[in-house]
């Protein structure tokens, strides 16, 4: 996975600096205009996912170089994907880049803690001595937090010109994104079918489970259809660069721990387009 690793803080820090351009002061704003929307989004996505990951991981008896892959995916926030496809949706898009904005910046913190944290729950030791959350945070920090925040600075001094650029600066993200995973599964590509094999199935329970779950959660404590339609999508549509950068960060190069990111990547466009289909034939 050597292009993998070299290439994947790059690809990730431009992901990040197209939603920092897309976002303005005023989308963390919405938090408290609608707290409740939001909360619930924030504890199915940062609270739910994980648990219900850890919980297949117990139930399938995952090896666990595939149970730490599935809690790193897990662990992601959404990534620009899911602000595209809540707006195909017709869900609630501002809800939407909320959580995916305010997610992506503790991300820095949360991730590496629900990854080190659930290891030591299911018993996995398989984890680096030498690293440790506070590294791992650090490196998030400096491809995750501040590419956002500059793109937030660069939109402030460059308004006009960068807002008439935002839908390309996304449709650029997805670019981006399936060249990433184009080049690991290339690298890769003799192992792909038995990756599949090995993490597809687990991959596919967690993100139909996950969207359904997340669904009826906000069908009883959100406000309205747009909303539900938000955060399921928000917890079925996770951010796979991020997830495979922390899994070359913490592991190097052994793909076995990344085989869950992949797998669940390449779902999650599959489900998630026959979850809106469904939607939208149910209006």
């Amino acid at each position: 996975m050597e292009i993998v690793t070299k290439i994947a803080p790059i690809i990730l820090a431009l992901i990040m600096l197209g939603l920092g351009f897309g976002l303005k002061l005023e989308d963390f704003g919405k938090v408290f205009k609608a707290p409740k929307d939001f909360f619930v989004g924030f504890v199915s996505q940062l609270i739910i996912l994980p648990l219900v990951a850890c919980l297949l991981i117990i139930i399938f008896k995952t090896p666990p170089e595939i149970s730490i892959g599935v809690m790193i995916i897990a662990a992601a926030p959404g990534g620009v994907t899911s602000n595209i496809l809540t707006k195909f949706a017709d869900g609630d898009v501002a809800l939407s880049i909320s959580l995916t904005a305010v997610i992506s910046l503790i991300s820095i913190i949360t991730v590496p803690l629900i990854i080190f944290n659930s290891a030591n729950l299911l018993g996995i030791t398989e984890i680096s001595q030498n690293i440790s959350m506070i590294g791992i945070a650090l490196k998030m920090f400096l491809v995750v937090t501040v590419p956002v925040i500059l793109g937030m600075i660069l939109r402030k001094f460059a308004e006009n010109f960068i807002s008439s650029k935002v839908e390309i600066f996304n449709k650029l993200n997805i670019v981006l994104f399936i060249i990433f995973f184009i080049a690991a599964f290339y690298e890769e590509r003799g192992n792909i079918i038995s990756f599949i094999v090995q993490a597809g199935f687990i991959a596919l329970i967690l993100n139909i489970a996950m969207m359904a779950i997340a669904y009826y959660i906000a069908k009883t404590f959100a406000s309205g259809i747009k909303q539900m339609k938000c955060i399921a999508l928000e917890c079925g549509l996770q951010n796979g660069t991020l997830a495979l950068f922390v899994s070359t960060q913490i592991f190097g190069s052994d793909i076995l721990y990344a085989i869950p990111t992949g797998a669940y990547a390449l779902i999650m466009y599959i489900t998630g387009f026959i979850f809106i289909y469904i939607l939208r034939k149910s209006n």
